[in-house]
């Protein structure tokens, strides 16, 4: 009998092992990254614990005008996590005042995931002509191990006074890519400003991001994705396209990561990184629905056999 359950309890075990293996999406509004903030050595420690988290990390409020804030960056990245490789993929720099543009940024692990495509939307859809202040750089990677195993990231970092025209105009961008590279498996993430004043409850019915079905909004309402003790908003938020894909994320693992708890800071100190939390998600391993079949039935036929 003591055998028997030992046997038992190593077989569920194997089960519980699901999502070991699983890979992580991450975005992450790093306010006003440039040059002075990656030469500040607490900041930038800071931000390679952060970021080297994330399979694929995409980061906002990019603003490394003379092109060197990112390629340090990824060189702190290389030097504090070793057992991983770290590449980035760039959009152009995006606004609509000369004065103030910012870059999407999508950093990655080269062992764990590539990139199979890139596209720059180029916001000129008839009778919607220039819809956003920074319009999607819009990345489509490929990754063996999950079990979506290809899927395409659709970032935005709306205008806190276009908010609701922006998430709307997201719907078009969407039906866009799904029919260019013929997929379903679509993600929209990033700071999309979607709560507290930015989006009125009376304008959520006019977003058809909200409203159209198969749409799988996974950050939680009422989630703080801000650092500020004095603010409480869900401004960041990833959202799926598609059963398949919601299917493929690994349930409730959507969420802030808050940093400032998890590594001791002050809030000053939280604050010197970016005012917002990363969010993050989990997709599931290619091996975590066979493990979880194969687990489950060994374990039903132990369990027949000491009955």
């Amino acid at each position: 009998m003591k055998s028997s359950s030992l046997l038992l309890s190593f077989l569920l075990g194997v089960c519980g092992v699901q999502g070991a293996s699983s890979f992580k999406i991450c975005a992450f509004n790093l306010h006003h990254f440039g040059e002075s903030k990656v030469k500040n050595s607490n900041v930038v420690h800071n931000l390679a614990r952060i970021i080297t988290r994330c399979d694929v990390c995409l980061l906002q409020e990019v603003r490394d005008m003379q092109g060197k804030a990112v390629p340090q960056l990824l060189d702190h990245l290389n030097r504090y996590d070793p057992d991983h490789e770290y590449a980035s993929v760039a959009s152009e720099r995006l606004g609509r005042s000369p004065s103030y543009q910012e870059q999407y940024v999508f950093v990655y692990r080269t062992d764990t995931v590539s990139v199979t495509g890139q596209y720059q939307y180029p916001d000129d859809r008839e009778g919607d002509v220039d819809a956003f202040s920074r319009e999607p750089f819009i990345v489509r990677f490929k990754a063996p191990k999950t079990d979506i195993k290809e899927f395409v990231l659709i970032p935005q970092h709306t205008t806190p006074t276009n908010t609701t025209k922006e998430l709307d105009a997201l719907y078009d961008v969407l039906q866009h890519v799904r029919k260019m590279w013929k997929t379903e498996n679509v993600m929209l993430l990033g700071d999309f400003n979607a709560d507290c004043g930015y989006l009125a409850k009376k304008n959520r019915k006019h977003v058809r991001l909200l409203t159209e079905r198969n749409l799988y909004w996974l950050i939680p309402e009422k989630t703080d994705t801000t650092v500020r003790s004095s603010t409480s908003c869900t401004y960041d938020r990833i959202v799926v396209h598609g059963e398949r894909f919601a299917r493929s994320v690994v349930p409730t693992s959507a969420a802030p990561f808050n940093f400032q708890k998890a590594y001791r800071l002050s809030e000053e100190q939280a604050l010197d990184v970016s005012d917002h939390y990363p969010v993050e998600v989990l997709l599931k391993g290619a091996a975590d629905r066979v493990s979880l079949s194969v687990g489950t039935f060994l374990s039903l036929f132990v369990l027949k056999v000491l009955t």
